[in-house]
């Protein structure tokens, strides 16, 4: 009787981990709708656009810590990373705008799209009117449209402050031509396509390649 008992524990172990798995992705799964269901009564249903930004930013607070796990998590069950919410934008672009560099990074592994944000708004446009010049930085890595224009039909440099380090920068990286290097690594991203991107780690290929196509 006791041998029988310790060949079963381990299963019985293990099936107790599962059951707490369900039940803490559950929980997140919960967590994320009554926040998307919060943020759609105060902001379209109410109108309450200050009450929705502060949830906005609550949620947005999980681009730094924890909330990199959160976003790997979202991304790993493959939710639509370019989900774009009416009058906020997508993760991106609200990543772009709250200044969280670690969040965009982590949205732009996932597939994110860099020229989706709001309406014609690109995150470019949001980071560079943030001056934000490392999250600008970012984006023009992963293939930004430095010419993209808005719905008041201007380029990002136009709307960035004034004589700021980001007007500077975008106005030299203008006149600059993309390196072949850079080019390349974009259209084999590209090829893969974004839904694929997270499995680049997993390809047969050498570490120097892999790190190359996910910009370390």
């Amino acid at each position: 009787m006791t041998e029988t008992t310790e060949v079963y524990r381990p299963f019985t172990a293990q099936l107790s981990n599962v059951y707490l798995t369900i039940l803490a992705l559950f929980c997140f799964k919960l967590f994320i709708r009554i926040t998307l269901n919060l943020l759609t009564h105060f902001y379209i249903i109410k109108g309450n656009h200050k009450e929705a930004a502060r949830i906005s930013a609550e949620f947005y607070d999980n681009g730094q810590g924890h909330g990199n796990k959160c976003v790997d998590a979202l991304i790993a069950w493959a939710v639509d990373v370019d989900y774009e919410i009416p009058h906020m934008g997508t993760p991106l672009y609200s990543a772009c705008r709250c200044k969280e560099f670690f969040c965009a990074r982590k949205l732009l592994d996932g597939g994110a799209n860099v020229q989706r944000g709001a309406n014609l708004e690109t995150p470019l446009h949001a980071a560079a009117q943030k001056d934000c010049i490392s999250i600008v930085k970012l984006l023009l890595e992963f293939g930004a449209d430095v010419n993209a224009r808005n719905l008041e039909y201007k380029r990002p440099v136009e709307v960035a402050p004034p004589g700021s380090l980001t007007e500077g920068f975008l106005l030299i990286y203008e006149a600059t031509p993309r390196s072949l290097r850079q080019l390349c690594r974009q259209r084999i991203r590209e090829s893969l396509g974004r839904s694929r991107l997270h499995l680049l780690s997993n390809l047969p290929l050498p570490k120097a390649m892999k790190n190359f196509l996910q910009y370390r």
